[in-house]
């Protein structure tokens, strides 16, 4: 990185988001260590696009995030997109119990994480505490993570009204890497409609399926 950047904060930033050249043929080495971490991010620039690779002990994503570049260079291709839970799916009971205490809070919203432990490989729910709660807003903080814990999804309700993502939702999640759920319609007895995003790098990403066990793929 030193003959990249002739300072300390410059090399910091590149050491933190490096950028990898994709070569013509084969495998680079690099790309390679970037992929298999356990925590990490970069990009990788191929002759079709840039794609952002990022790890986390509970996911792998792979996404690009620019076009095909327009002039003439001499690299490979930075292959296809992929999203895949290291922490497999998490159990459907959890998502279950988290809806009954949406539902318990009516008329106001309210808030859950599904955290996951990295040794033991087990799931677990937290329902933190609630500074302000009515039914169009609500104020929560994130949990404090015990060494070995890993927040995987971060869910909160609309109470009757129909899930989305706000505005206010938009800034809360734009440096965070988690799944975002919001689930509304819980006055209904049918299933609550529920919106459901990967927040990745200050991107949004559609799920490509559920992250709970026997679910549909999610909306």
């Amino acid at each position: 990185m030193s003959l990249l950047a002739g300072d300390p904060t410059a090399a910091a930033i590149l050491a933190a988001m490096p950028c990898y050249p994709v070569p013509p043929a084969g495998q680079s080495p690099a790309i390679g260590v970037l992929r298999e971490a356990g925590t990490g991010q970069g990009l990788a620039v191929g002759h079709d696009g840039v794609m952002l690779i990022l790890r986390r002990p509970w996911l792998a994503l792979d996404f690009p995030i620019a076009p095909p570049l327009p002039a003439y260079v001499p690299y490979g291709s930075i292959g296809g997109a992929g999203a895949d839970l290291r922490c497999g799916p998490i159990p459907r009971d959890h998502l279950a119990r988290i809806i009954e205490h949406f539902r318990a809070a009516l008329p106001n919203e309210a808030a859950a994480f599904v955290l996951w432990h990295e040794a033991s490989r087990t799931f677990a729910v937290e329902f933190p505490a609630i500074e302000e709660a009515t039914p169009s807003r609500l104020v929560y903080r994130s949990p404090v993570l015990l060494p070995g814990w890993h927040m995987v999804c971060d869910l909160h309700s609309h109470g009757t009204g129909p899930a989305f993502f706000s505005a206010t939702d938009d800034a809360d999640d734009a440096h965070a890497t988690k799944i975002a759920l919001v689930i509304g319609r819980l006055d209904r007895s049918e299933p609550p409609m529920i919106a459901a995003r990967l927040c990745a790098g200050g991107l949004y990403v559609p799920l490509p399926r559920s992250p709970f066990t026997g679910d549909a793929d999610a909306a």
